[in-house]
Parts: C-alpha cells; sequence; structure tokens
C-alpha cells in the first residue's frame, strides 16, 4: 500500500448538489452500527472512482465542535481505509458517511465499524451485479 491511496484530495469530496439530492432520493444503505453509508452508482466521465462526504445530526451532538470533531474522525478513517474500497470496486460511486448514535466512540472503535462498513458495502455490490443483469435481460 503507498501512500497514494491514503489521500483525500478535493476532487474526491463530494460537493455537486445535483448529485447529494440525487444520493437521497434513490441512494442504496449500508449499515454497521453507528455508522451508515448511503451511495449511488454514478457513470460520468471525468469523476474519480469515489466521491465520499461526511454527515454528523446535530441531533445528536448539539455543538458544533463536537459534530465537526467526528466529521473529522470520520474523514480520517475513509481517508486511511479507502484502499479497501479501491482494490476491491471497478465502479464509480458516490457516497454520503453518517455517524448516528450519541454514544462518543473513539478513534480505534471508528476505525473497526468503518472497516466492517466498507466490507459489508463491498459484499453488497459483488450480490447486486447478478441481480441487475437478471432485471436487463
Amino acid at each position: 500500500m503507498t501512500k497514494q491511496n491514503e489521500t483525500y484530495p478535493r476532487e474526491e469530496k463530494l460537493k455537486a448538489k445535483r448529485l447529494i439530492d440525487e444520493l437521497f432520493i434513490t441512494g442504496k444503505s449500508v449499515s454497521k452500527y453507528p455508522l451508515r453509508l448511503v451511495y449511488i452508482e454514478v457513470d460520468e466521465e471525468g469523476v474519480p472512482q469515489f466521491q465520499t462526504g461526511v454527515s454528523v445530526s446535530k441531533r445528536y451532538f448539539k455543538k458544533a465542535v463536537d459534530r465537526n470533531y467526528y466529521k473529522r474522525l470520520l474523514r480520517e478513517t475513509y481517508r486511511k481505509n479507502k484502499h479497501l474500497l479501491v482494490d476491491q470496486m471497478d465502479k464509480k460511486f458516490a457516497m454520503m458517511l453518517f455517524y448516528q448514535t450519541k454514544d462518543r466512540l473513539n478513534y480505534p472503535e471508528v476505525e473497526h465499524k468503518m472497516k466492517g462498513l466498507f466490507e459489508k458495502f463491498i459484499k453488497q455490490q459483488q450480490a447486486t451485479p447478478t441481480e441487475s443483469d437478471n432485471q436487463a435481460i
């Protein structure tokens, strides 16, 4: 694994309002408590393989400093472990990561949950192509 894989450049940040809206309308979801990943497949040219955003609800953390801390935690665990996705996936995705609990997990716990979430996402993607192939026929 090279350091190149452990970056989270500006191009990979999910910012396009159109994509975010589409994500919430037609996106699929996978969860590994307390994390949730909502995603859609993207077929556009010139976009990176993964565009990712993070969100922490004001419902669970009233203070912005706490929400910002968990958003930083999500971005960092994504950055350190995205190689798990890049190595397994050929398609392009737009995705949003959510921290959905008021429990205050520490970095190793969040990283462990993130790895589990990515494994679950990969399994779901490997199972999905056969279903969509059958619908296309």
